[in-house]
C-alpha cells in the first residue's frame, strides 16, 4: 500500500454503518475507511474496510492503542462518533498530528464548552444569541419564577449529559428539591414550546469559514436522535448559525439543536461531531465527507450554504447486519 493513500480512522463507530458507508463511497479507492469500537457486536465496524476492537474509553492505555493504530495504518485523519470521546482527541491533538493523523474535532476549549451545558448557555447570553434560560442555582431560578419571568414546567438535566440520558419534565418545586437532592451537576432549563430543528454544519479546517449548513424540522425523535425530519430553508436562522458558529471558532463537523418559539430562533446545544441524523442532508447533497477530504488533501472547500433542496423527509428504519464466526464475548 502506497504512503500517500488516505486512509481514515473512524472511533467508537457503533451502529453508525452510513458514516462509514459514505467515507468508503467518497475516499472512492483513494485509501481506506478503518472502524474501531470497544466491541465486536458494534455492526459499524464490518462496513470498514478494516476494523480493530480496542479497550474502553476510559481504560488505561485506550490513546496508546489508538496512536499506534494512527501510525502502523498510516492514517491522515481521525475522528469519533461519541461525545466524550471527543475531548480526548481536542486535548490530545499534538500527538496525533506529530505522526502526520490530523484529528477532525474544534479546539479543546470550544469542545468543553459544548459538554457543559451551562456554559455553553452563559456563551450564548454574552454574545447576545438568543438561547434557553438556564439556571444551576435553583434559588435564582425561584425567585425568577415569582417574579413571572419563568414557568413551570421546565427541565431538569445533567450540566454534562448527551443521548437524552436523566432528563426530567418537573412541574413543582418539590420535584426540583428532590432531584437536586439526589443528583449532582444538575441544572433547570426553560420548556421550549415550539417546533425543534437541528443543523449540521461544515465549518472548514482550514478557512476555519462555514462552508455548509443543512437545516431540518425534527419530526419524530426517540432517545435524543431524529427518527424523522424535513428539510427547511430559512435565511433568517442561515444567518444566526454562521454568526454563532463564527463566535465560537468551531471546526470540522457540529450538529446544532434549534428551537423556534413564536417565530423566534433560540440555539439550545452543539455536538461538535457527525450528529445521529447527518444521513439526511448527506442524501439531501450536503457531502461532508467530502469536505473532510478536500482538507485533508489541504484545500479550502468553497461556500456551499444553502446549497440542497427543501421538503426532502428522512425516515429512519431498522436494518440488520449479520456476521458469523465472532468470539461471541458480549462486550
Amino acid at each position: 500500500m502506497m504512503s500517500d493513500d488516505l486512509n481514515i480512522l473512524i472511533l467508537s463507530c457503533g451502529t453508525r454503518n452510513k458514516i462509514v458507508q459514505y467515507f468508503k463511497k467518497e475516499l472512492d479507492g483513494r485509501g481506506l475507511v478503518i472502524a474501531t469500537d470497544c466491541s465486536e457486536l458494534a455492526p459499524a465496524l464490518y462496513e470498514a474496510d478494516k476494523h480493530f476492537i480496542v479497550p474502553r474509553m476510559n481504560d488505561e492505555g485506550y490513546l496508546d492503542a489508538v496512536l499506534s493504530i494512527c501510525k502502523e495504518n498510516k492514517i491522515k485523519a481521525v475522528l469519533s462518533l461519541i461525545d466524550p470521546e471527543l475531548c480526548l482527541l481536542a486535548e490530545h491533538k499534538q500527538a496525533f498530528l506529530d505522526i502526520g493523523t490530523i484529528p477532525i474535532v474544534s479546539e479543546s476549549d470550544v469542545v468543553e464548552i459544548c459538554f457543559d451545558k451551562y456554559r455553553m448557555f452563559e456563551f450564548l447570553v454574552q454574545n447576545c444569541i438568543p438561547t434557553v434560560k438556564s439556571y444551576i442555582d435553583k434559588e435564582q431560578f425561584y425567585s425568577d419564577v415569582e417574579a413571572g419571568v419563568i414557568n413551570y414546567p421546565v427541565f431538569v438535566k445533567p450540566v454534562r449529559g448527551s443521548a437524552s440520558i436523566n432528563i426530567s419534565k418537573v412541574t413543582s418545586k418539590e420535584e426540583i428539591e428532590l432531584l437536586f437532592s439526589r443528583f449532582d451537576n444538575l441544572m433547570i432549563q426553560e420548556f421550549m414550546n415550539g417546533t425543534e430543528y437541528g443543523a449540521d454544519v461544515y465549518i472548514d479546517m482550514i478557512s476555519s469559514e462555514p462552508v455548509a449548513i443543512f437545516i431540518k424540522e425534527k419530526i419524530k425523535m426517540r432517545a435524543g436522535e431524529t427518527d424523522k425530519s424535513v428539510s427547511i430553508k430559512d435565511e433568517h436562522l442561515i444567518n444566526l448559525i454562521k454568526k454563532f458558529v463564527n463566535k465560537a471558532g468551531f471546526k470540522g463537523i457540529i450538529d446544532i439543536d434549534i428551537f423556534k418559539v413564536n417565530d423566534e430562533y433560540y440555539i439550545s446545544e452543539v455536538n461538535p461531531r457527525f450528529g445521529g441524523g447527518y444521513p439526511h442532508a448527506y442524501e439531501s447533497g450536503v457531502n461532508v465527507p467530502e469536505m473532510i477530504i478536500n482538507n485533508i488533501y489541504g484545500n479550502v472547500n468553497l461556500d456551499s450554504i444553502g446549497m440542497y433542496d427543501d421538503g426532502i423527509y428522512m425516515m429512519k428504519y431498522n436494518a440488520i447486519k449479520i456476521v458469523r464466526g465472532l468470539a461471541g464475548k458480549q462486550l
